[in-house]
């Protein structure tokens, strides 16, 4: 009996005409996420070719709701998925350098990865990471301290973890990241997670030990929002 009403119901005109408009619907709902993502992946390989972003504020919120099938889409039309990475990066912190500008630099942080540092580095790691002691090994003894004297906050950073630690100790408003372009990816999507403004700079080699970065990048972009741009020290080998 059970069955017989079971079979009479889905039998029933009214739900047959249901079932075929859901149909319909799912049909038009796929055709046009279909069309949608490959016109933003056409949109995406062409941004890149022309070293040009065409409406990132409506690329990236799309992107994240239909990211797979833009990947696929963007891979089809010959972008491989580290010149999709590296395009997103460019559209987040696009998207971020005027907010980035109007925050107060004592409220600026900046980590730096520990692959920066000289193999034989003598920094001491501390509760809030590697303590940069300017010994004219590397780079960082030349930044650090000039980011410090303009008011950042910096950290050297041997994991990720402390990251998240930092944050919650300090409590920043403005965050950049330095590291590899995954690195960096994870650091903006952890700030839009907090809803904290985040711009990536990502490393022009990767590794684990001496890797390097383009300072001068990193220095125009810590000097936004400021009267003064920020300098490195002098190169002590220079004297």
């Amino acid at each position: 009996m059970a069955a017989l009403i079971s079979l009479a119901f889905f039998d029933n005109p009214v739900w047959n005409n249901l079932a075929l408009i859901l149909g319909e619907l799912l049909l038009v709902f796929i055709a046009f996420w279909l069309i949608f993502s490959i016109l933003m992946g056409v949109l995406i390989v062409v941004s890149i070719h022309k070293k040009q972003m065409y409406f990132p504020r409506l690329l990236r919120p799309f992107f994240t709701i239909m990211e797979g099938t833009v990947k696929v889409v963007c891979l089809i039309l010959g972008v491989d998925g580290s010149q999709l990475m590296e395009f997103l990066i460019k559209i987040d912190n696009q998207m971020n350098l005027k907010n980035f500008s109007r925050i107060p630099v004592e409220q600026r942080v900046v980590f730096f990865p520990q692959c920066l540092r000289a193999r034989d580095c003598p920094a001491r790691l501390t509760p809030d990471g590697l303590k940069c002691v300017s010994c004219g090994k590397c780079t960082l003894g030349r930044v650090v301290p000039a980011l410090n004297e303009a008011g950042y906050k910096t950290f050297i950073i041997p994991g990720s973890t402390f990251i998240k630690r930092m944050i919650k100790k300090y409590k920043p408003m403005g965050m950049i990241g330095v590291g590899c372009m995954m690195e960096v990816k994870e650091g903006l999507e952890m700030g839009r997670k907090i809803s904290m403004t985040t711009i990536g700079v990502v490393t022009q080699s990767d590794g684990c030990v001496e890797t390097t970065m383009d300072f001068e990048q990193l220095m125009e972009v810590a000097s936004l929002g400021l009267s003064e741009p920020i300098r490195m020290k002098p190169d002590p080998r220079d004297k």
